[in-house]
């Protein structure tokens, strides 16, 4: 991970994210502008290449003015997480919650995975100490209830929505290897298959290697490549799901 969350001074950085005192520089220059202009850099070249004399760039101003408003990049990441995880939904109604609370998990499973799509340099930044701000707060409220009051604790519920966010991030990292790859060999999955493929079927021997020669040889075909994220994200998401209608059902009996 190229960033950490939570690396800041906490009480400054919940004092940003909560806007307790709120400042507008002599330029107009302010906090909310320096957040969107962090994410637009960060979405052109890279949270590991993020700093704030770029971002002073864009904005056209010196870098020292940043540092009246956010003391440091530690606070500004947990500003640009919690800015982006307030847009993913316009509404705690935005989720299908008549349908049930399977359609509606696999709704925030999806939202996730079109956050990730659309700012790829989240998935450079480890969130295990969460910024929790008025944004990040919000989308967990909205994405805890289709959990709430179909028979799991408070615990199982976070428990739960966890093990869904983490299973959604780690094959949108697995897409983007796949993306990055691509761009830094000029040869997409399918093309490098083509090649290694009929080669390392001829290297590995069924006698000595039974199970990797027979899966391995039918997973290559069916994906035609080493490795499908689609496929992985589907198939994690409904064994994900499955167990948890199963949790359900064990309260019930």
């Amino acid at each position: 991970m190229a960033e950490h969350t939570g690396t800041g001074d906490p009480l400054l950085s919940i004092a940003l994210l909560w806007r307790t005192n709120p400042k507008t520089g002599r330029s107009g220059l302010t906090l909310d502008g320096i957040v969107e202009a962090a994410i637009a850099v960060a979405s052109e070249i890279g949270i590991d290449k993020l700093s704030m004399r770029k971002i002073a760039d864009r904005l056209g101003v010196g870098a020292m003015s940043l540092y009246a408003h956010v003391p440091g990049k530690g606070e500004l990441i947990d500003l640009m997480v919690d800015h982006v995880n307030g847009t993913l939904y316009q509404s705690p109604d935005d989720l299908p919650l008549d349908s049930g609370w399977r359609p509606a998990l696999e709704a925030v499973a999806e939202r996730n995975w079109e956050l990730f799509a659309a700012h790829r340099w989240l998935l450079g930044i480890d969130v295990t100490r969460p910024p929790l701000g008025p944004g990040t707060t919000s989308k967990y409220d909205t994405e805890l209830r289709p959990l709430v009051g179909i028979g799991l604790s408070d615990v199982e519920i976070d428990q739960v929505l966890t093990l869904v966010l983490d299973h959604v991030r780690s094959v949108a990292r697995l897409s983007l290897g796949v993306a990055e790859t691509t761009r830094a060999t000029g040869h997409d999955d399918r093309e490098w298959w083509a090649t290694a493929g009929p080669l390392l079927a001829a290297l590995i021997s069924p006698e000595r290697y039974p199970n990797a020669a027979r899966i391995g040889n039918a997973a290559g075909a069916e994906y035609d490549a080493a490795i499908d994220p689609d496929r992985a994200y589907s198939f994690g998401l409904r064994m994900i799901i499955d167990g948890v209608e199963r949790l359900v059902a064990s309260k019930q009996t």
